[in-house]
């Protein structure tokens, strides 16, 4: 086995450790229940799904040129309502939690390597 397989077998097991790891942390299994409890309220799901409507279709109205300053007010109004439900607000709290570990750990991964890992891992053409 030649040093280069080792050096990318040993990367790729603590890639894989780290991910394990993660899914170990309290913020990731706080993020999992609490999108399962709102993949598991068939109400919130409904609820969602209107939401999700009505954006679609100010978004097209606004490609047309025809949304209107009540359509944004109302489609905001809409999405604060959504996001107020005590389980999407958990859900979103959580979410912006695991995120916020995330970006910390990639921060830690990026330092030695002298470039924004997470940055340049998601895409191309980044200056």
């Amino acid at each position: 086995m030649s040093a280069e397989t080792t050096d990318r077998t040993k990367a790729t097991e603590l890639a894989e450790e780290l991910g394990e790891a993660i899914t170990e942390l309290a913020v990731y299994e706080e993020f999992t229940e609490a999108k399962a409890a709102i993949e598991n309220d068939a109400e919130l799901q409904r609820e969602m799904r209107a939401f999700e409507e009505l954006r679609e279709e100010f978004l097209m109205a606004r490609e047309a040129g025809t949304a209107s300053n009540d359509d944004l007010r109302e489609l905001q109004a809409a999405q604060q309502e959504l996001h107020g439900k005590p389980k999407m607000s958990a859900y979103l709290q959580a979410k912006s939690d695991v995120e916020l570990r995330l970006q910390e750990l990639d921060h830690i991964i990026s330092e030695p390597l002298e470039v924004a890992f997470g940055e340049t891992a998601g895409g191309c053409c980044q200056d």
